[in-house]
């Protein structure tokens, strides 16, 4: 398809138009990522603006369960919802089970949601390589809400925090005390701790963990960008659909307090910065795979590995090679 006509119908909402531009923003291959590029400058529409959700937590913590029922509410008040689901890549075979959306039934069959499961490859830090392409393609196709679902891995899976507004952290009950709370890591960097399955047996066991969290929270250094009582510790049930409501208001105030601040604005420059960083860095490693480049880099790493040269010596001459390379340089 025409690259200005496939932009044309994903500015019109089109979901099988969303779906290959998606395809085309993740796809590997030399050719697509300059149609990619190419589709990505025609969308480029900085007023539109969806509020972006980062979600977090552990395997087994009910993501799944609380995005579907957390998106419900939403298109209950009228916004359209988005959903980048990431899914763990297998180390062994390198494929993906891309289950997300099945759990998702419900929201799966709304015609105001869009739901996307994504392979994490090799990427680290829950998130795919082209995810906030992803998210910038649902923002030109309408959506009001884009909900960013990563891996669920651990402590260091902060890297969603760079291309999400509102960063929640998934919890369950008994998940931890006060000094879980105030490790570093994912913990600082979240706006909202939800602890998830406050219902039943595990209604109680849910508040305490709750007031752990809440209690851990005033001991970190409240960020300048946020108003008081962030970032707060919140209990949901996500099976009966209670809370939502509550911490769907809290994010709200939250987005709202930044924008009017203009804390909004200069985190989603800061984080086109990060981006745009972390992509050259990309665009530099790519470079050592060429046949040249992988022939010499296993004569280096051979004299490495038998203890005739230094590491540091290796990556300087390989420096060289690329730099000899570059019809850019001097």
């Amino acid at each position: 398809m025409d690259i200005t006509t496939l932009a044309e119908d994903v500015k019109a909402g089109k979901r099988r138009a969303l779906a290959r531009a998606i395809t085309l923003v993740e796809s590997t291959r030399p050719e697509h990522r300059a149609r990619a590029t190419a589709l990505l400058e025609h969308l480029r529409q900085p007023e539109q603006m969806a509020i972006r959700i980062g979600l977090s937590g552990t395997p087994g913590v009910g993501k799944s369960t609380f995005i579907e029922s957390f998106g419900l509410m939403l298109i209950e008040q009228g916004l359209r919802v988005a959903v980048l689901a990431v899914d763990p890549t297998s180390a062994r075979t390198g494929g993906s089970i891309l289950g997300d959306k099945t759990r998702m039934e419900q929201l799966a069959r709304a015609p105001q949601a869009f739901i996307r499961p994504s392979p994490s490859q090799t990427h680290l830090g829950g998130v795919a390589r082209r995810t906030r392409e992803a998210v910038a393609i649902c923002e030109a196709a309408g959506f009001d809400v884009v909900l960013i679902e990563t891996v669920g891995v651990g402590q260091s899976e902060t890297m969603v925090a760079e291309m999400s507004d509102i960063f929640l952290l998934l919890m369950a009950p008994g998940g931890g005390d006060e000094l879980q709370g105030v490790k570093r890591g994912i913990m600082e960097v979240a706006d909202m701790i939800v602890v998830n399955k406050a219902d039943g047996d595990l209604a109680a066991a849910a508040t305490r963990t709750c007031a752990d969290y809440a209690g851990a929270l005033r001991l970190l250094r409240r960020r300048p960008q946020d108003p008081e009582g962030y970032p707060k510790a919140m209990t949901v049930s996500a099976l009966e659909q209670t809370g939502l409501k509550a911490v769907w208001d809290a994010a709200r105030d939250l987005v709202d307090w930044r924008r009017e601040g203009g804390h909004l604005e200069a985190a989603r420059a800061a984080q086109a910065r990060f981006w745009f960083e972390a992509e050259l860095r990309e665009a530099l490693l790519a470079r050592l795979t060429t046949p040249a480049a992988r022939a010499r880099l296993q004569v280096l790493s051979d004299s490495v590995a038998d203890g005739n040269m230094t590491s540091a010596r290796a990556v300087a001459q390989m420096m060289e090679v690329i730099a000899k390379d570059d019809p850019a340089a001097p």
